[in-house]
């Protein structure tokens, strides 16, 4: 039996909400975001990883699994917990409204929080200084290996852990401790941001669900090197005796990249994995369910099998197919934490294992609309052969948005589309929007910028490029009445209004 019933939702991250800081965050514009989705009659928020980000600013590579993303906390709930006061925003520099200047933002954000931890040091409560100490028992699996990962990496000029000196760089637990010892305050700081992330968090899942809202979290199959994760559990990886990878993940060419992408991510020991009755992975997947309602498995081919490329490679085009884990880690997870909402993202090169394993597990893949229309009328991706155990997307944040897309496909592409869907192309956002949401998908989803119609410069992230992503923003002004009611309109046309929303049956009476 499906865990989901037929709904639709919208692809968000939460640093694209408005807002003053330079960056959306956890305050007052994600309580007015979930309103919207709410009134709409959207009962789902996909969003992309939560966790801290590092070079790149992508949140598929974390300095943590486990940890949130400190540049999130919103300083608007941290004055009106007394945290800060109007004097520590009164220096807020001009930022931009569209886009995330991510340079910027993070030192301004990160002067806020270290401002509120002097204040939280000097004079909280009793009450919330024992809320603290019992989110660090809480999260102790995690928190206190990132606290000391993210102090000893500030200690060092930000280097990679890898740079570090040898004690510190292979956990010798006499120099951990010293260290720990003489940066207490810097580490409790990065255990502080935390608390503060997890708070604002949870008190908004909590407002989602009073609006019947569920929440899309994304789980990437694979952590970033330099993470506290690889730091910290080095036996879980490919490393050589120096702490280097081995081997890296990638993708072969696709449809992305002409010569694949060398993502660069350590890969797992798999055989190690098993034998630790897959213990880290559980552990993980245990921490996002307390964050989020369905999860989203990134790569999830790559259970299946994923692609291997020796450490080095300038490209990922000299790699090779390697079985991945298959059943046995999911049978580990049913065994632990019984059935759980999974999506499948099985995009990419899909074998028929990975179609095996995606339906012996039941769980539903996705279709994204835009790969429809390069072969002919028995595409998979063509709305009329969906499935109704599947998540349908116009495009996710890996894509263009649908004008961005459309504008730019071979005319041939373009001719088909407009035929299929007997439309014009004037509006092809919606069009597309549209065609998604009518058909048996179970759920429906489009990134914002496609209801927005909005073009290429909407663009959340152009894989393979390393910098220059991430940094969509819309404004305030931009959710209207109008889209709101047109949006509403649609999830009413097409049965994925929630059930109290439904206006009431009317039942015919034959005479």
């Amino acid at each position: 039996m499906s865990l989901f019933k037929r709904a639709s939702g919208i692809l968000l991250h939460p640093t694209s909400l408005p807002g003053p800081d330079g960056i959306g965050d956890l305050g007052p514009e994600a309580y007015r975001w979930v309103n919207f989705l709410a009134e709409s009659g959207c009962s789902l928020w996909q969003i992309l990883p939560l966790g801290p980000t590092g070079f790149g600013d992508s949140p598929y590579q974390c300095f943590s699994a486990f940890a949130g993303n400190p540049y999130l906390v919103s300083p608007a709930l941290l004055l009106d917990e007394g945290l800060l006061t109007s004097e520590d925003l009164a220096d807020r520099p001009e930022f931009p409204a569209s886009r995330v200047d991510y340079g910027p933002v993070i030192q301004w954000k990160l002067t806020l929080l270290d401002r509120a931890y002097v204040r939280f040091k000097r004079s909280t409560s009793q009450k919330r200084k024992a809320a603290f100490e019992a989110f660090k028992e809480e999260q102790r699996a995690w928190l206190l290996d990132f606290s000391l990962f993210m102090a000893i990496k500030e200690a060092h000029g930000g280097a990679s852990w890898d740079y570090w000196p040898e004690p510190l760089r292979k956990r010798d637990p006499e120099a951990l401790n010293a260290f720990h010892r003489a940066h207490e305050v810097d580490v409790e700081r990065h255990s502080f941001r935390q608390f503060l992330f997890f708070r604002q968090w949870q008190a908004l899942r909590q407002y989602a669900h009073e609006k019947g809202v569920q929440i899309i979290g994304d789980v990437p199959i694979f952590v970033a090197y330099d993470s506290a994760d690889v730091w910290s559990h080095p036996d879980l990886f490919y490393l050589d005796e120096t702490g280097k990878p081995t081997v890296v993940a990638g993708v072969p060419p696709d449809y992305f990249s002409a010569t694949g992408q060398l993502w660069g991510n350590p890969l797992y020991r798999w055989d190690y994995h098993r034998e630790t009755g897959f213990a880290w992975w559980l552990e993980r997947l245990k921490a996002t369910f307390a964050m989020v309602d369905i999860v989203r498995l990134d790569h999830f081919r790559g259970f299946a099998g994923y692609w291997e490329v020796p450490y080095g490679m300038p490209t990922a085009e000299k790699g090779r197919w390697v079985p991945g884990p298959g059943i046995a880690l999911f049978e580990a997870i049913r065994n632990a934490l019984g059935g759980l909402p999974i999506i499948a993202e099985d995009l990419g090169e899909i074998t028929p294992d990975v179609i095996e394993l995606r339906e012996q597990l039941g769980l539903p893949g996705m279709k994204i609309f835009q790969f429809a229309f390069a072969s002919d009328a028995d595409d998979p991706f063509l709305p009329h052969n969906y499935v109704q155990n599947c998540v349908a997307y116009t495009g996710t944040h890996d894509n263009d948005t649908a004008i961005g897309w459309y504008n730019s496909a071979p005319e041939k592409e373009r001719d088909f589309v407009r035929r299929y869907l007997a439309r014009s192309g004037e509006d092809i956002a919606w069009d597309m929007i549209r065609a998604v949401w009518s058909s048996v998908a179970m759920f429906a989803i489009a990134p914002l910028q496609d209801f927005l119609k909005l073009g290429p410069e909407a663009r959340m992230n152009y894989p393979g490029r390393p910098a220059g992503n991430w940094g969509w923003r819309y404004e305030a002004f931009m959710l209207d009445d109008g889209l709101k009611n047109r949006i509403k309109e649609i999830n009413y046309l097409y049965g994925r209004l929630p059930e109290h929303m439904k206006p009431p049956k009317v039942v015919k009476k034959w005479t």
